[in-house]
């Protein structure tokens, strides 16, 4: 399941809505992604983030359905927030839940690799000296690969 949205959402309920009536479930996996006040140095006071909605959400699904044919999974739970977001508010939840806790680790590692690499947001961060473009990092695209071999 995919949600794009402004409002927060509370990991504890989706985690529950996840794992409700599939008892087959034996292990899910959660990552939580939250806005840091720190970046390269630098404050954050805030950051923006953008998407094209429509593209952003068939991006997301491709990636999920990616992630479905790779390991068995019973469900998976991507939630992305856009807008402005400010030091500890949470942006990204994604979820995998499987029979077996493998599956569910390195599904959930795929999908928050490739999120971070494949999905179309834009982050503006805010700080004392005014606002800039986030440039995607290197490391995020390493991480990346390492799933496409």
């Amino acid at each position: 399941m995919i949600r794009i949205q402004q409002q927060p959402f509370d990991p504890g309920h989706e985690l529950a809505e996840v794992k409700r009536g599939r008892p087959g479930i034996g292990g899910t996996v959660m990552f939580l992604g939250t806005v840091r006040d720190l970046s390269d140095g630098t404050d954050v006071k805030a950051m923006t983030l953008e998407h094209y909605p429509g593209m952003t959400e068939k991006a997301l699904e491709d990636i999920e359905q990616e992630a479905h044919r790779r390991w068995q999974l019973d469900a998976t739970l991507i939630i992305h927030r856009h807008g402005r977001l400010e030091p500890g508010e949470d942006i990204v939840l994604v979820i995998a839940a499987s029979a077996h806790r493998e599956a569910a680790f390195e599904a959930c590692h795929f999908l928050i690799d490739w999120l971070k690499t494949k999905a179309p947001f834009w982050k503006l961060e805010e700080n004392d000296q005014g606002a800039s473009w986030v440039a995607a990092k290197d490391s995020d695209d390493d991480a990346a690969r390492r799933w496409s071999k």
